[in-house]
């Protein structure tokens, strides 16, 4: 495997969606490779950008395949890519050792649709469900939920997207 510092990010989308009240979803993870915290388990929808795709249909794309949500308009994009790095021990079996952490590109997106839409045990296209429950929190509360790994990137879409609540 080579050097840690040597491995280069993934690429990933990530969205926040806001409902109609400025809440934030959140769901919570399965047990998987990067999630070594079992006090943090929550995270908004995030995943990776196949080869060839853009990033905002990628997000939208991810958004689906997790949560079952389509009913969306597009409120702002971040300005930049955010990073995090994984810690050393966890990079050998998150995503087969091949990146050292995750270059993510943030979208707000406000949900439209009825709550019924979301179904996080069968989400679209016949994937296998990444969240066991879900739930709208107020923005400011998303840092302390988030695996202090990746609490960094939470801050930052936080002061990023704060003026749309």
């Amino acid at each position: 495997m080579p050097r840690y510092e040597d491995l280069p990010y993934r690429l990933c989308v990530g969205t926040m969606v806001l409902n109609r009240a400025g809440r934030v979803f959140i769901g919570r993870r399965f047990a998987g490779p990067e999630h070594v915290d079992i006090n943090h388990p929550w995270q908004m929808p995030q995943g990776g950008v196949d080869s060839g795709e853009e990033p905002y249909p990628a997000a939208l794309r991810e958004l689906a395949e997790e949560t079952n949500i389509v009913s969306v308009e597009l409120l702002a994009e971040a300005p930049e890519w955010f990073t995090y790095d994984l810690p050393s021990d966890v990079v050998p079996h998150a995503w087969g050792g091949r990146y050292r952490g995750q270059k993510q590109k943030w979208y707000a997106l406000r949900f439209i649709g009825p709550e019924s839409e979301i179904d996080v045990a069968h989400p679209a296209g016949g994937h296998e469900p990444e969240f066991s429950e879900w739930r709208w929190v107020p923005m400011r509360q998303l840092p302390d939920l988030i695996i202090p790994f990746k609490r960094d990137v939470y801050e930052r879409v936080v002061a990023t997207f704060a003026h749309l609540v």
